[in-house]
């Protein structure tokens, strides 16, 4: 049994078609995290090598950024769940 090879990242600096006014989604996304220079570097590093295991240094710091980011999140969240008084 066979299976189609997944569709992955197009690693290559394309400029977006004229038509598209709005931000990729993952994007948005990524830069409320405070992230985005390491994804980019990351995507850089991905277009020039297109080899991810030449970029272990960038997944890292990126990863990392992330994980920071979780945490932070996770505390506020738990620090606002403290705040609201429970019905009862």
């Amino acid at each position: 049994m066979s299976f189609a090879a997944p569709r992955g990242h197009n690693w290559t600096h394309s400029q977006p078609a004229a038509d598209e006014d709005s931000e990729d989604p993952v994007d948005q996304m990524i830069s409320q995290t405070g992230c985005m220079a390491c994804h980019h570097a990351v995507q850089e590093c991905m277009a020039e090598h297109q080899d991810w295991r030449k970029c272990q240094d960038q997944v890292k710091a990126f990863r990392e950024c992330m994980n920071q980011y979780q945490k932070h999140r996770l505390e506020e969240l738990q620090r606002r769940q403290k705040q609201v008084p429970t019905e009862g």
